[in-house]
């Protein structure tokens, strides 16, 4: 029995690994698992578990928790528009008047651009995504993040600094502009020049700027004071030069310094790079001092630099909406938002445009790129009355298409909701930096203290200021930047990869745990193989085929299609009596008043009759006829073309054990895994085998994936270490229960996805290994007195610089 709770108060991602630590030992729970960003607590359990118990549970280890049914808690209204509230006014503390007109402009120097949150921000799952702009210190986005959920208005929120997105969950009914008003407001208590808009996946980050003259032009005049200072140096006049450029380069960081003092953050990298050049200033080593802060603001731009530059490489990677919708109107075609077009509506896609909304062609022949969605390189060709799906570029005529799909259920919709969602699921190494950040720069800057002063009681040679230098060196390294910035930009990086080669990995931690898979668990129908049967041999007597048609007439099972459509003629209803399908065995009916039975062998074997095995390999359905043997049909499903290189590629990126579950006879199912090179066949599974199969494949050593088509296999993906989905862009059901989505029907694509997973784990463990040898090497030499605070601002700034750098490979 399967469920899920919106768990509420939980500001902890440690407390929530308790919580779901305590429920999986309960003997009544089979798992539990518990979502941070989003706040789903997902149980599975053996019996219907009372909610107040589960709580009372959960209080044990977290009193202030609460939990809520998913469904039946309120979620923030889309329906608020601008001009359903032209005269409600807004009061916030920056003393402006937020009046709700269709253009109205808010003068507290933030663009809070004014859209219909309709479908620009709201998510299927009650959260609204926000652009959030200005924030280039994944520290500084952590305490924005961390503000946030305190406020009294939100339920939760989650702060991707990769893609500069904000997800909240609004407590009750909440008005679109209070809401934005009051988030802006607590932002600018945190960080200065950070500001927020509603997500629209329209906008381009741009090109990044490398150098801006106007807005840096302070630093410029003072590496011009300070290069004069140097020349005049042994001078009296040289200490102002060095103190002119000192706070013409550093004022920025000073100022910031004091600022977030006042707010209480003082473990913050500003106020530790301005003690260290103030310390190293009033020592009297102003020369050094200076160059330090210019070193470090320059490494900041740089670092501003390549931040945006990897965030910009990401983007395009997921580059697939199109901006506009050609509608076609009684009086003519009208460029629309795709947000504005409707089930029915007939929309007009030209030569090199991108498709905006899922839907059904009308009108025209065409070949479609698909690399966008699925990481196919040949174009595909469509004609009238075929699929499209959003995202894809139409290449060479004009269609007319009809649409399918409102916008926000559409392929391009639920891809970038997908890829949104993917960045807040933290990975294991995300988490442990996280927890390491908080513990190291306390640390660092406590033996900062200590080697200040502890020396001058144990050496009596010591000499204060030579001491001070090097606890001034050390507070230049205390900041954990490298390591905050550069992983979760490898991570999401990573998952950017992976769909642009047509894998939708759900989160980093899925990305992460892809390396460690040995063991791959195919689903044979729809997976391995079409899924479309052909009869191939018919063994009997003339009219066996018809009896076959007849008695499978009123069965879904894409076996009995394939025999109806053999039989190519009109089926008479009334023949067919007392119709009966017997799951996992075959059916018992009348036909035209004789008692026919059709199924697999173990059916015939319960009614003792006996049955001859034909030759030809494939799904046999055995017939009876008024207890008597009357002979078989023999219908086959073909391999994919895909599937047998697909299955070699996987065996050559390390997958030791390859498992083939089917329902088929073990004839079948042998000669389908010989074919492939399957390793291990179970045949003859019914529904629920297949979840105990996989279970006992889970209790062996490492970890296993279990492929299917998302659909019929969903509880066996959901128990698998990873579910991935075949073919699953257009299915909800795929979406849900998988952890990897494969946008095409093409097992090769999860040899890309594994290969991805291994480079970007590698890249992480480079960018942790480098960062700490680093960082603890300069921290070494700096207490022995063998380093300066040069090599102190490398280890901060230059290190990270390197490993954003360094993260960026993971794209090529």
């Amino acid at each position: 029995m399967m469920k899920k709770y919106i768990i509420k108060n939980l500001d902890c991602a440690s407390c929530a690994q308790k919580i779901e630590d305590v429920l999986n030992k309960r003997n009544d729970i089979i798992e539990c698992s518990i979502s941070f960003a989003n706040s789903l607590l997902v149980l599975e359990s053996q019996n219907d578990i009372d909610i107040h118990e589960l709580q009372v549970a959960i209080q044990k280890v977290e009193p202030d928790v609460q939990l809520e049914e998913k469904g039946k808690r309120t979620q923030l209204s889309s329906q608020h528009t601008h001009q359903e509230h032209q005269h409600e006014h807004v009061n916030c503390d920056c003393g402006h008047d937020h009046t709700h007109h269709k253009h109205d402009q808010c003068d507290c120097s933030h663009d809070h651009e004014h859209l219909d949150v309709k479908t620009h921000s709201l998510n299927r799952d009650g959260t609204i995504s926000y652009k959030i702009s200005g924030l280039d210190c994944a520290s500084c986005a952590m305490k924005v993040e961390e503000a946030i959920r305190k406020m009294d208005e939100i339920e939760d929120a989650a702060l991707n600094f990769s893609t500069e997105t904000l997800q909240v969950k609004a407590k009750g009914n909440v008005e679109a502009e209070i809401l934005i008003a009051s988030l802006q407001k607590t932002v600018d208590k945190v960080e200065d020049g950070v500001t927020l808009s509603y997500k629209n996946t329209n906008r381009s980050l741009g090109k990044p700027k490398l150098f801006s003259l106007k807005e840096n032009w302070a630093l410029v005049l003072g590496v011009a004071v300070y290069f004069i200072s140097i020349l005049l140096e042994g001078q009296n006049i040289s200490f102002f030069g060095f103190l002119i450029s000192y706070i013409l380069i550093g004022y920025e960081v000073i100022w910031k310094a004091i600022k977030n003092i006042l707010r209480g953050e003082i473990f913050d990298e500003n106020f530790l790079m301005g003690i260290a050049t103030i310390g190293a200033f009033c020592i009297g080593d102003y020369k050094e001092a200076v160059a330090v802060l210019l070193f470090y603001s320059v490494g900041e731009i740089f670092q501003s630099y390549a931040v945006n530059k990897t965030r910009s490489s990401i983007s395009s990677l997921m580059d697939i909406k199109s901006e506009f919708a050609n509608l076609k109107t009684s009086t003519g075609v009208r460029k629309v938002e795709p947000e504005d077009v409707k089930v029915d509506d007939i929309i007009v896609v030209k030569v090199g445009e991108k498709i905006p909304l899922d839907g059904v062609v009308v009108k025209g022949i065409s070949s479609l790129d698909t690399s966008s969605l699925t990481g196919e390189s040949m174009p595909r060709e469509v004609r009238e009355n075929e699929d499209v799906l959003a995202g894809v570029v139409n290449l060479t005529n004009i269609l007319e298409i009809r649409v399918t799909k409102p916008y926000v259920d559409s392929t391009v919709s639920k891809i970038l909701e997908l890829m949104e969602n993917a960045a807040s699921k933290k990975a294991p190494i995300e988490r442990f930096i996280t927890r390491f950040a908080r513990i190291y720069t306390p640390t660092v800057v406590a033996l900062a203290v200590l080697l200040a002063i502890v020396p001058m009681f144990i050496f009596e040679d010591a000499v204060f200021s030579d001491w001070l230098y090097r606890a001034l060196t050390f507070l230049v390294v205390s900041c954990p930047c490298a390591l905050v910035i550069s992983i979760p930009l490898g991570l999401y990086a990573g998952l950017g990869k992976a769909s642009k080669m047509g894998a939708l990995i759900k989160g980093g931690n899925y990305l992460e745990l892809l390396k460690d898979v040995d063991t791959v668990v195919f689903d044979k129908t729809g997976t391995l193989t079409q899924g479309q049967f052909d009869v191939v041999e018919v063994n009997g007597q003339d009219d066996l085929l018809m009896y076959g048609a007849y008695g499978e007439f009123y069965s879904n099972h894409p076996i009995a299609k394939s025999i109806v459509a053999k039989y190519g003629q009109s089926i008479d209803e009334n023949q067919i009596d007392d119709f009966k399908e017997i799951a996992g065995k075959g059916i018992d009916v009348k036909i035209q008043g004789k008692h026919v039975c059709l199924g697999n062998e173990s059916f015939f074997e319960d009614m003792n009759i006996q049955v001859k095995e034909p030759k030809t390999v494939g799904t046999i359905v055995y017939v009876a006829i008024d207890g008597q043997f009357a002979g078989s049909i023999v219908v086959a499903d073909q391999i994919k073309e895909s599937t047998m290189k697909g299955i070699q590629l996987l065996k050559e990126v390390g997958i030791k054990n390859t498992v083939m579950l089917t329902g088929d006879h073990h004839r079948v199912a042998n000669d389908v895994a010989q074919k492939l090179g399957i390793d291990t066949v179970y045949s003859e599974l019914l529904p629920q085998d297949k979840v105990q199969q996989v279970e006992k494949l889970l209790k062996q050593d490492g970890y296993v994936a279990f492929v299917g088509d998302g659909i019929n296999d969903a509880p066996v993906l959901a128990r698998a270490d990873i579910g991935i989905a075949m073919g699953g862009v257009g299915s909800d059901a795929a979406i849900e229960a998988a952890d990897v989505v494969l946008m095409q029907d093409n097992i090769e694509t999860i040899k890309d996805a594994i290969i991805i997973s291994h480079k970007t784990n590698k890249v992480l463990k480079q960018n942790v290994t480098f960062t700490l040898v680093i960082k603890i090497g300069v921290l070494l030499l700096t207490m022995f007195g063998w380093s300066n605070m040069w090599m102190g601002v490398f280890a901060d700034v230059g290190v990270t610089l390197i490993a954003i750098l360094n993260s960026m490979r993971v794209l090529k």
